[in-house]
């Protein structure tokens, strides 16, 4: 079965192009050329990916995704005309799965279809766990004995980046590449105030002993 894309694109040209090359590639696709719609049919479920412009009639990109994260997990793929590294990053915090600037080569933003489809893919089966604590990786629910912890996309990424190296030590540098990517802008303290938060959610919430710090190295997930 062909994987549906939603594409939310106000300039009607460019989004008739992307679609006739989409289709081309054995896609289904819908398009959106306001927030406000794209939006909408976002978060009816139906989608596997979506492509969001930042510059957007109505709601902008940003207030799109940023709406979208609170209630799924579909990939999204931003297209925007907007380069600089801060609108990157803004981004990417605010859960945007990749980011490619116009004018962009069809050719890589097929690739780039490809790879969060395969990240999908790989995402829908797996399950994590350490000690007491489990993740459902596809619906993003991580608990406790039971009991439903509650986190932010940031908290999950990194608790997630943890469990897939449960047993290693990942220094603060690793961790800021592959949870907050290697262009990301500030400080690798970054990581220890999201340690905290995620300690003070499991460990001190639970009364147990997860996530240890590995003094002049970083941080590790393991039973006590």
């Amino acid at each position: 079965m062909a994987e549906h894309i939603l594409l939310v694109e106000d300039e009607e040209k460019l989004a008739r192009m992307v679609e006739l090359e989409l289709k081309y590639e054995g896609y289904s696709v819908e398009k959106a050329f306001d927030g406000r719609k794209g939006l909408e049919l976002a978060l009816s479920g139906a989608f596997d990916l979506v492509l969001l412009d930042i510059m957007l009639p109505q709601l902008s990109g940003m207030e799109v995704l940023r709406r979208l994260r609170r209630e799924s997990q579909v990939p999204v793929i931003m297209l925007t005309a907007r380069d600089s590294v801060v609108d990157k990053v803004s981004g990417l915090d605010s859960g945007a799965d990749d980011y490619i600037t116009k004018p962009f080569a069809i050719e890589e933003l097929l690739a780039r279809i490809r790879a969060a489809l395969r990240t999908k893919s790989g995402r829908d089966s797996q399950m994590l766990a350490v000690g007491p604590l489990a993740m459902e990786v596809e619906s993003r629910r991580v608990t406790v004995r039971g009991q439903e912890v509650e986190l932010t996309k940031k908290e999950f990424d990194l608790l997630r980046h943890l469990l897939e190296n449960k047993g290693r030590v990942l220094t603060r540098e690793a961790l800021l590449d592959s949870v907050w990517g290697f262009d990301f802008v500030g400080e690798t303290n970054s990581v220890d105030v999201y340690i905290r938060f995620l300690r003070s959610k499991i460990d001190e919430a639970f009364g147990i002993k997860l996530i240890h710090t590995v003094r002049g190295v970083g941080y590790v997930i393991k039973e006590e």
